[in-house]
């Protein structure tokens, strides 16, 4: 009997028990201590960021950058309509409307051509998601900003360790999102974290963040007591999850290899496939280096993506689709609009599902998945 296969299984490197057990004992388990400060000194020295701040979850890692972007209400925020809730959340919450714009079908992000004609007087900030762990096209985007005063926010939930013409994402706009979520190449279970691009946001940032008290440069001696000065919200993880995620730091290289093999093999795989135009596989441009966040293919339509899934789940292989646009959601009709024409949006969602693909998946696992692709089409994998 063969055994199921999961989309996905939570990374764990075998350290991570210690490391909670060390913070435990340290009698320090809420956040700001030894494990925090090591992730976050980590992530500023591997991505070379100005600041990087830990938080509870890569949607309170939106919902600050937001915040610090100065929003008032009836101001809009351009983003993409394939997405996660948390890309409009975070909006919201500071007070924009949306404008959701269409993406590329080669990668599923914003399509920087149709982000200029969405701009108005209102317009204070472009959020921009890099989805797959594949970069948007940041050069264009950056120069539209700059050209009309925007800020840019990078949603790179799942682009930790890749990088746009040798950046690291998240530190390319204003401020930069990523998430540790299970689902995440890196996870401390729920977290994320903030990268804050230019230092004059560093200040508001740590109030902000420490329920709108000055602690920090309390703690740093900069001021003789801490108080409340401004408004802010709980934003700090628990030093518990840090431990967790240090643990996957310290083998980052080690899990992102991994996962690249993965992905690589995937692609091998299922390159036949696609040559004879059965389905369509992941598109990489020219200077981006991705991370192998996840590996999804394209089916014909919403019914063949169906018949699919269930196939793959007869063989004990879980396959699962993603994101169902957000304008066309009932809060995305109440707080946004769609610019132009949904041209790709709705159809390419339709057809996309995402296959199994986590830290440490067998050799014989991934083979499986690939030969029971091939069965549905009928073709033979000797791979």
């Amino acid at each position: 009997m063969t055994n199921f296969i999961h989309f996905n299984v939570p990374p764990c490197t075998g350290k991570e028990i210690g490391y909670v057990k060390e913070a435990i004992e340290s009698h320090k388990i809420c956040g700001d201590g030894a494990f925090t400060k090591k992730c976050s000194a980590w992530l500023e020295e591997r991505f070379h960021a100005q600041k990087v701040l830990l938080t509870t979850s890569g949607s309170t890692a939106l919902d600050m950058a937001l915040l610090l972007c100065g929003i008032e209400r009836g101001d809009e925020v351009i983003l993409p309509s394939y997405t996660f809730s948390s890309t409009a959340n975070s909006p919201i919450l500071a007070g924009a409307n949306l404008v959701f714009t269409d993406i590329r079908p080669d990668t599923m992000n914003i399509d920087e051509t149709k982000i200029e004609a969405a701009i108005t007087d209102r317009t204070k900030v472009i959020v921009v998601v890099h989805y797959a762990g594949v970069a948007c096209e940041m050069d264009t985007i950056m120069d539209i900003a700059k050209r009309h005063g925007l800020l840019v926010v990078e949603d790179a939930a799942q682009g930790v360790m890749s990088t746009y013409k040798g950046r690291p994402l998240g530190t390319i706009g204003d401020f930069g999102c990523y998430s540790f979520h299970e689902t995440k190449n890196y996870s401390m279970g729920e977290g994320g974290a903030v990268v804050i691009n230019d230092p004059k946001y560093n200040e508001k940032a740590e109030i902000l963040r420490e329920k709108g008290t000055n602690r920090s440069r309390f703690i740093r001696g900069q001021v003789d007591k801490y108080t409340w000065v401004e408004f802010g919200d709980s934003f700090l993880p628990s030093e518990l999850n840090a431990a967790y995620l240090w643990g996957q730091l310290e083998m980052a290289d080690e899990i992102n290899e991994d996962r690249l093999r993965t992905w690589n093999t995937y692609d091998k795989g299922l390159k036949p496939l696609a040559e004879k135009g059965l389905i369509e596989v992941p598109s990489v441009p020219e200077g981006c280096v991705h991370n192998a966040h996840m590996y999804y293919i394209k089916l014909k339509d919403i019914e063949e993506r169906t018949d699919f899934i269930s196939f793959l789940k007869s063989h004990d292989v879980q396959s699962v689709f993603h994101y169902i646009p957000l304008h066309s959601a009932p809060a995305g009709l109440r707080y946004g609009r769609f610019f132009g024409e949904d041209v790709y949006t709705t159809k390419e969602s339709e057809r996309l599902t995402r296959l199994p693909m986590y830290y440490g998946m067998t050799d014989e696992d991934l083979r499986r998945v690939i030969s029971v692709i091939h069965q549905y089409f009928g073709e033979t994998y000797d791979g």
